[in-house]
């Protein structure tokens, strides 16, 4: 996984309804710095979204919520360059390791991160984080998993992304706070720019360098 995501430090949460919306979100986070975008299956027009962004955006593209193996095909050829799951389903891991995609599975316990491991993840979304205990718990679970790399997803945003980054085990913070729902259904790229460039402004003021990409 750190292949794909090497150095992204937002992957941001897209939920687009139509490919058109997709599009004005895409160009108004390029603007902004950001690099990769998770594109979210939660709407018919999740893989249409993520061919346009594909070909059209110089963005990493992922696809989101994915559950099956069927879905692991379907965004593959769209484009896709990782998965991310809500929880860990070996079906899909190994669908999307056939693909030739990254994979990024959510879990939520010590149990789960065992399992990634032996299927040989070492990279998991941590969702959702701010029901599971934030950080503290990423901590208590970095301890025994020195190995794992955790990216949060739920309730991260400018006051909270900073701190989760300097930690050592986290690889890249994830959500929709940068581009907000509300104003890509409403195709406002001045909106969704206006977000992304706060959350890149708030990382340059803790001092993380290079909120989009690393070098």
């Amino acid at each position: 996984m750190t292949s794909v995501l090497d150095g992204v430090q937002i992957v941001t949460v897209l939920t687009a309804p139509s490919v058109s919306a997709a599009l004005v979100a895409g160009h108004a986070l390029e603007r902004a710095g950001i690099t990769c975008v998770e594109v979210t299956l939660r709407t018919d027009a999740g893989r249409d979204a993520i061919d346009a962004l594909s070909h059209e955006t110089g963005l990493i593209i992922g696809a989101g919520t994915v559950l099956t193996a069927e879905e692991v095909a379907t965004v593959s050829a769209a484009g896709a360059r990782f998965v991310v799951s809500p929880g860990l389903d070996e079906e899909v891991v190994e669908a999307t390791r056939a693909a030739g995609l990254a994979s990024l599975p959510g879990v939520a316990t010590a149990s789960e991160l065992q399992r990634a491991l032996r299927m040989g993840i070492d990279t998991v979304k941590f969702f959702p984080a701010d029901r599971l205990g934030g950080l503290d718990t990423i901590r208590a679970l970095a301890a025994p998993f020195p190995r794992v790399r955790f990216v949060p997803s739920g309730g991260v945003g400018d006051g909270n992304a900073a701190e989760y980054l300097r930690h050592p085990s986290i690889a890249s913070v994830s959500g929709s706070w940068v581009a907000p729902p509300s104003a890509v259904a409403a195709e406002d790229a001045g909106a969704i720019e206006k977000a992304a460039s706060a959350a890149v402004s708030a990382l340059v003021a803790a001092g993380i360098t290079a909120p989009g990409r690393v070098g």
